[in-house]
């Protein structure tokens, strides 16, 4: 990427900003007893959702995790209707009956987040099926975790992507943890790459904490998943969320947690703008300012649209 395209740069931290403050004030909200049921955060994993989802096309679909606030934004989904999504508000994104594990806006590309570890998998092969046979110019991105990759839907995805040469994009995102239990643990060898071997499928391991690291990569992966097939994509990163609403962080240690924040990747890439001289840091204060803007009027927004109706109660739902 050329340091002259500002533009680029310019949308790349203002969409990290975005995800994370959208997620800090979801945390919040749920405090305050006005986000129902559940929910996933992945604070500190933004380079790997905007990096990876900026690098590909408009027209490319869309596979998100249950902790995928920070891919939708970063796919475009509309903010205050995300929000009033998660407040189980009428105007929400799929009309309040989603939640936060199933934000799905079709118009974006985005084909629905997944409360299911790993399901996801074989659905992006039958929308990669039928992207092949009308012929289309776009591609499936679909994430998951280290924990996911354990789990047998996700194996049987990437062998039928293999053999069918799909154009599907594996983007493991890889926090460490699956729930409270380390990778170590859960996982022999934890250089999680080689999975893509026994479906004789390309794969790259990215520093998911650098997003310009994850542009570059996932750019170049998206031309050879459109022409070719399957690839896997690698982004170590880490959340310093913990895994849910109900997460006291009794497995892992303060020290840990002190030591990856400040690998945070909102600092890193304001950093490489003052160290480049490619924007002051009065610019960046005016992207912060700007990007906490847009998530206090969607909060607004959300806490002032309507409740869904009963009368709605099984519009949409299906079994």
């Amino acid at each position: 990427m050329e340091k002259t395209d500002k533009a680029l740069l310019r949308e790349l931290c203002e969409h990290m900003m975005l995800a994370r403050k959208f997620e800090e004030k979801v945390q919040l909200l749920f405090s305050q007893g006005l986000v129902h049921g559940t929910t996933h955060l992945g604070i500190g994993e933004e380079a790997t959702a905007v990096g990876t989802i900026l690098a590909t096309q408009p027209q490319d679909y869309l596979l998100p995790t249950h902790r995928g606030h920070n891919q939708a934004i970063a796919k475009g989904v509309d903010i205050n209707a995300m929000m009033a999504e998660i407040l189980a508000k009428e105007t929400g994104v799929c009309k309040g009956k989603g939640g936060s594990m199933h934000i799905a806006d079709i118009d974006k590309g985005v084909l629905g987040a997944n409360g299911v570890l790993g399901s996801n998998g074989p659905i992006a092969c039958g929308a990669a099926m039928s992207i092949r046979k009308k012929k289309e110019d776009r591609i499936v991105v679909y994430f998951f975790g280290d924990g996911a990759s354990n789990l047998g839907a996700v194996h049987e995805a990437m062998n039928l992507a293999a053999v069918w040469d799909l154009p599907v994009l594996f983007v493991l995102v890889n926090n460490t943890y699956g729930m409270s239990t380390p990778i170590s643990k859960a996982t022999r060898d934890t250089d999680l790459a080689k999975r893509a071997i026994p479906f004789a499928m390309p794969s790259k391991t990215v520093d998911g904490n650098d997003v310009l690291e994850v542009y570059e990569a996932v750019r170049e992966a998206r031309d050879y998943v459109a022409k070719n097939g399957p690839m896997l994509i690698v982004e170590n990163t880490y959340r310093t969320s913990g895994h849910s609403k109900s997460d006291g962080n009794l497995y892992r240690t303060k020290d840990e947690i002190a030591e990856w924040r400040g690998k945070c990747p909102i600092k890193r890439l304001s950093k490489y703008f003052l160290d480049n001289r490619i924007f002051t840091q009065d610019e960046i204060d005016l992207m912060d300012e700007k990007t906490t803007g847009i998530i206090e009027a969607a909060v607004e927004y959300g806490k002032q649209s309507p409740n869904p109706s009963l009368d709605t109660i099984m519009t949409d739902v299906y079994a």
